[in-house]
């Protein structure tokens, strides 16, 4: 046996790691022995690997997925500084959610839920019935914001096509958007021509999901919310407190709930008004309070 080979014990001391912790960073791609017996299966290292199997423990503890480890141990120097750094960003987003979702979570246990909805100004409009040109997707909601803003970037310039934008662009979701549910949600852009309309939906295709169709008339329960309080879990406090006005004034929701952007998302700041949460309500009971 070639002396600068370490056996696998010898080599997991060296590193900190069990044998255990090698074998399974094998089978995952993460870190390949130098050489393995192909009589006994023994696995062998090289010295100079020790600092790869100690890097990649290391990224393990960061709760690392496997294939950015590889991305990472792949990369060199700057470039793989970036991804991890990139990867941390990522988690420290995800805190950050959790956190809040956290706050709002023993506002709820504690019984100060009716706090939370105060703040909300809940209002009633009228919208007539419109030509919309739509795409849907089942996402879950990591990916929900990304396809919101594509989507809805792609209807509107499909809308130039169809006489031109006539409303503010809204998505349904006709089933819940989580981690754990998909959906789907719509993603809707109000159309002037219901013809030119069809006649794009045809050449689309159904790659995307996209379809055209008649939303009929509808009046709305809603609230305003800035684009700080778009973000998940923030925006579930809106919905709520939109269903607990709608109970305590004895209505029936009429149809799945919806977010209506009316504003420039890319030039408003946290502060502004960008969105409003709405659920359509049945228009023979509603009260104008």
């Amino acid at each position: 046996m070639d002396e600068e080979l370490l056996t696998i014990g010898a080599f997991a001391a060296r590193a900190r790691l069990s044998a255990k912790a090698l074998r399974l960073y094998d089978r995952l791609g993460l870190l390949a022995p130098a050489h393995v017996d192909g009589v006994s299966g023994y696995r062998y290292y090289r010295a100079d690997q020790v600092e790869h199997a100690r890097l990649v423990a290391l990224l393990r503890q960061l709760d690392m997925p496997l294939a950015r480890i590889a991305e990472v141990t792949g990369a060199e120097g700057a470039e793989a500084a970036d991804r991890l750094a990139a990867y941390w960003a990522d988690v420290e987003a995800r805190v950050a959610g959790q956190r809040t979702l956290a706050e709002y979570l023993r506002g709820r246990l504690s019984g100060r839920s009716s706090e939370m909805y105060e703040k909300f100004a809940i209002e009633t409009i009228d919208v007539p019935a419109q030509v919309v040109i739509t795409e849907s997707r089942h996402t879950l909601a990591d990916e929900l914001p990304t396809w919101i803003g594509a989507s809805l970037g792609r209807l509107e310039a499909g809308a130039r096509e169809c006489g031109g934008v006539t409303g503010a662009p809204f998505v349904v979701y006709h089933s819940e958007v989580s981690m754990e549910s998909d959906g789907p949600a719509e993603s809707c852009v109000p159309v002037a021509d219901e013809a030119a309309a069809r006649a794009w939906a045809g050449r689309q295709g159904r790659a995307r999901g996209t379809a055209v169709r008649v939303e009929p008339a509808v009046r709305l329960v809603y609230t305003r919310i800035t684009k700080a309080q778009v973000a998940h879990p923030q925006i579930l406090a809106a919905f709520e407190a939109v269903e607990q006005w709608t109970a305590r004034k004895g209505l029936s929701i009429a149809g799945p709930c919806r977010e209506i952007y009316f504003a420039d998302w890319d030039a408003a700041g946290p502060g502004d008004p960008v969105c409003d949460v709405a659920f359509p309500v049945r228009r023979s009971a509603v009260s104008t309070e």
